[in-house]
């Protein structure tokens, strides 16, 4: 006959064993269970990829000559569209904090009818360190002035300098920054090219933002 302690022992052996092989199991499908949720994140702005933590999605699209208007999303949320009807000729701008995605204004600035003072004073107004982005509709050459083109630059713009009648213009970049902003696109409103009669074919652009990792002189 065999010892009752060996057998008690063999048991709790054996049942330590299964619960370490349970708990390992256990992490295993938590841990897989993170990764699934991981990977299946929906991509923000409709970009074909998920933007990383320290980064902001954003999508610009201008509008298509003067009929449909501009599209603004960030972070996931459109801010301004045709469908919303709340974008208008000119210049249509989005600012929003640079660290942490606050929308703090947007609206449209009238480049045909609009007072060019007013234009500039908005422009000026925009604090160190926040995100403007931009899309053009209909023409912005009427009441595009040189002092216009420069907070721009500020900004990080290096085609606005060359944005004439009727071109099509997106833009996303920093104010209180002189570093070349790599999401800018345009398209030329020129006879041999254009896709509508008398202009350019619509221009968009996608991408990650990096969040500011300071605060820049001046800013909030």
């Amino acid at each position: 006959m065999r010892n009752p302690a060996v057998l008690n022992l063999a048991a709790v052996i054996i049942i330590l064993l299964i619960t370490w092989r349970l708990a390992i199991n256990s992490f295993d499908v938590g841990e897989k269970a993170g990764n699934v949720l991981e990977t299946t994140t929906e991509p923000k702005c409709s970009l074909t990829r998920v933007c990383p933590s320290d980064h902001f999605a954003l999508r610009i699209s201008s509008g298509a000559a003067n009929v449909v208007g501009p599209m603004i999303c960030f972070d996931g949320k459109i801010i301004m569209s045709y469908a919303m009807n709340n974008v208008g000729a000119g210049l249509n701008i989005v600012v929003v904090n640079g660290k942490n995605g606050t929308m703090e204004k947007f609206g449209y600035l009238n480049m045909i009818n609009g007072n060019t003072d007013d234009i500039l004073a908005y422009l000026k107004e925009i604090k160190p360190g926040m995100i403007v982005l931009v899309a053009s509709f209909d023409d912005l050459s009427p009441k595009m002035t040189d002092d216009i083109r420069e907070v721009f630059v500020g900004m990080g713009s290096t085609l606005i300098k060359s944005v004439k009648r009727r071109d099509s213009w997106v833009f996303a970049g920093r104010a209180g920054t002189e570093n070349k902003s790599l999401f800018e696109k345009q398209t030329v409103n020129d006879d041999k090219t254009n896709i509508y009669e008398g202009w350019p074919e619509m221009v968009e652009m996608g991408g990650c933002i990096p969040k500011n990792q300071t605060d820049l002189k001046g800013s909030l």
